[in-house]
């Protein structure tokens, strides 16, 4: 997974959305798509879901999965099918990551900041007044991370539908909900360059590559033995069972040390949220704590715990032994490039097509009920799962 810093935002960038400049840039993004993702292909299907809700005067959020570091791109041409540019919610780290130029293209664009790891107040007034006001539909992507398992959609995290239902709350217009569902396919064999990844992930732990076993075995047996140095490292052992088993032990081992610390419950909450949780608290706690080397040092191991819990969440462990597709090789090796090698950005590796779907709007209750929030999340993943399991066949 990309690696980021954790702190305070460094500022916030609001949306100053231009369409007359998203469309002049248009031909520059699809270069861009191919030059640096190798894009060649990209099929929007359903366009008239989004055109039609926006025709009506609705107010739209578009939630798609979030597969690849391409997203951005298939998005863009997404709104180009549409006729209209988006909104976009994104973490901090994309413009502080991008001097002032890019920063100003984002937010001509569309893009507005938000600190995912605490209550960004301002983000969510910004999010409803798009909803509740704006012409323009919102994308927010629920899972909240690239986790590289384009075939399964992780759980959804519950900022989205939670924004919807507050904004339709004191909305004038109806709102609806359109999830989306992006696919990714290779259109040329990586297979060479993915073992020559795969024999410099084996030296990195200084085994000699093994060339003449199957590449979905090797990934298997070089997960476990990495599994088993990180279970040495927090459990004082290697452990028994299965590789998913061995996954969840050691992340649920890791949350539950720190939950306990800080007084937190774990409840029902996805590993997402229990992380989200741990490293709220640990942010507002690193702030106070400047000029204490010990405490600031106790604080950034905590929040590095947390990021491996995010990486060994982003591991099904059965992800390449259900179905050993050239997809789901790549993925899983990219993954392991950014874990492993420290690749900032997983490489692309031949050219790849994309499919971005839409879903039937989802109509966005005014009404305050029990478990709405659950309920449309879970409806919006599960709607989102079957677009991508349809785009398999």
């Amino acid at each position: 997974m990309n690696p980021y810093r954790m702190a305070k935002p460094p500022g916030r960038w609001s949306p100053q959305l231009s369409p007359w400049l998203t469309q002049l840039t248009a031909f520059f993004r699809r270069r861009k798509a191919r030059q640096e993702c190798q894009l060649t292909t990209i099929d929007i299907q359903r366009a008239e879901i989004v055109r039609q809700a926006v025709a009506d005067g609705q107010g739209v959020l578009i939630t798609p999965n979030h597969p690849t570091h391409a997203d951005a791109y298939t998005l863009y041409a997404a709104a180009d099918a549409c006729g209209f540019p988006f909104y976009c919610m994104a973490t901090w780290h994309v413009f502080d990551t991008q001097r002032r130029i890019g920063q100003w293209l984002l937010q001509k664009h569309g893009v507005f900041s938000v600190d995912r790891e605490g209550t960004d107040v301002e983000a969510l007034k910004t999010a409803r007044d798009i909803l509740q006001n704006r012409k323009h539909p919102l994308v927010i992507f629920p899972e909240g991370e690239v986790y590289h398992t384009n075939d399964r959609v992780t759980p959804f995290r519950e900022g989205a539908a939670a924004i919807a239902l507050f904004a339709a709350r004191k909305a004038k217009r109806p709102l609806v909900c359109i999830p989306a569902a992006l696919k990714y396919r290779y259109r040329q064999d990586p297979m060479n360059e993915l073992l020559e990844v795969m024999d410099r992930l084996e030296q990195s732990i200084h085994w000699r590559p093994r060339p003449e076993q199957d590449i979905s075995q090797r990934i298997y047996e070089l997960g476990s033995a990495l599994m088993s140095l990180k279970e040495l490292e927090f459990l004082g052992g290697v452990q028994v069972g299965s590789l998913p088993e061995r996954t969840a032990k050691l992340a649920d081992f890791i949350l539950c040390r720190h939950e306990k610390e800080l007084g937190l419950s774990a409840g029902s909450s996805t590993v997402p949220e229990r992380v989200k949780a741990v490293r709220g608290v640990t942010l507002n706690t690193l702030e106070e704590v400047t000029n204490d080397a010990a405490s600031t040092k106790l604080l950034d191991d905590r929040l590095d715990d947390m990021f491996l819990v995010v990486q060994l969440f982003s591991y099904p462990g059965d992800y390449v032994a259900e179905k050993p597709s050239i997809e789901r090789v790549a993925e899983t090796i990219d993954k392991l490039e950014e874990d492993v090698l420290h690749q900032y950005s997983a490489t692309v590796r031949s050219e790849r097509s994309v499919c971005m779907r839409f879903g039937d709007a989802i109509e966005v209750s005014s009404e305050k009920k029990k478990n709405a929030v659950h309920d449309l999340t879970d409806r919006l993943h599960q709607s989102v799962q079957v677009m991508i399991d349809d785009l398999q066949t």
